[in-house]
């Protein structure tokens, strides 16, 4: 009996891994390595490189592997581009997920974890985020998740499948060194990349309606995400009851301009960041509250500011020696 991790060589996947492993529970990883890296993979752990969309090797990875229960993290996470690639994004996003719930049909596997988004709420008109915040998804990104909840609700209503997803904020920082966060696109490795090439990390704008004129953003440990991904197998195991979703936000917000004080303070790099011009769309603040999430699934913010940026740090240092 085991759980597969589809993505689960990815940086938020290979977290849920080893939280399941630290559990002692079971776990068997699937991802076709297009952001992911086979190298994330603790040894000893079943790996199978394929695509989701691929629903023969699900099938076969299903009944090799005993699966039970399956966590859903694989998909294309690039909001910004999504724009310009919407139907790649659908067909990763929705159409493999469909895949993923056919074949788990098939096998009879009737429990699920969905990684889902904050993206699916686009720019909130609220200072707090819950789980019934309007949703307005403003990319096919954000659109993809919301829809990837629908075809879990739905699929619930025709087959009895028991489900829950997990919509993340902003997640950083790392719980090993061999992990660290590889994208492109997020604030924290494009800081960290600056850094080590001697160049000056970037504000996107500093006269938002914030106390310091940067945006507000809701970030929350890679450790302390994974460990909710455990709470909820565990409950989808155990019968209990549960949500459909829970948000996983810290009830509070930072700021850009605070996390490049608390990155100076933990490089040791002395650094005026450069100003750049706002990016378009960028809302002003995005907190959420996680308090559905604590009394279900162990939520808790269990690192500080700085050490996430800390242990963000070292795995990136780690990584370019």
């Amino acid at each position: 009996m085991a759980w597969l991790v589809t993505g689960g060589a990815g940086y938020i996947g290979a977290h849920v891994v080893r939280a399941f492993q630290a559990e002692g529970l079971d776990v068997v990883v699937l991802d076709d390595l297009s952001s992911g890296h086979e190298s994330f993979v603790p040894a000893g752990v079943p790996f199978i490189r394929a695509n989701v969309l691929d629903g023969d090797t699900l099938l076969h990875a299903f009944h090799e592997h005993r699966v039970t229960g399956v966590v859903h993290v694989a998909g294309f996470k690039y909001a910004g581009v999504s724009v310009q690639r919407p139907l790649h994004t659908y067909e990763q996003n929705v159409t493999a997920t469909a895949t993923l719930l056919a074949a788990m049909n098939s096998a009879e596997i009737d429990r699920i974890v969905f990684s889902s988004s904050a993206a699916v709420y686009g720019t909130p008109r609220t200072d707090l985020v819950t789980e019934e915040t309007p949703k307005h998804p403003e990319s096919p990104y954000g659109e993809s998740k919301l829809i990837g909840e629908w075809l879990l609700r739905d699929q619930a209503v025709a087959t009895g499948l028991r489900h829950t997803s997990l919509r993340y904020f902003n997640v950083v920082g790392s719980g090993d060194l061999a992990l660290r966060d590889t994208s492109p696109h997020n604030l924290f490795p494009l800081i960290f990349a600056a850094l080590l090439d001697g160049r000056t990390p970037r504000i996107n704008g500093d006269d938002y309606a914030t106390p310091d004129g940067t945006c507000v953003r809701d970030y929350i440990h890679v450790a302390d995400l994974a460990l909710s991904h455990v709470a909820a197998a565990r409950r989808l195991d155990a019968g209990d009851a549960i949500e459909p979703v829970y948000n996983l936000g810290s009830g509070d917000g930072v700021s850009v301009g605070e996390i490049m004080a608390s990155v100076r303070r933990v490089t040791g790099i002395d650094f005026v960041p450069e100003i750049g011009a706002r990016r378009v769309g960028d809302p002003d603040r995005i907190v959420a509250s996680g308090a559905l999430a604590a009394r279900d699934l162990q939520w808790n913010m269990g690192h500080t500011l700085e050490q996430m940026v800390q242990s963000a740090w070292d795995s990136s240092r780690a990584a370019a020696h």
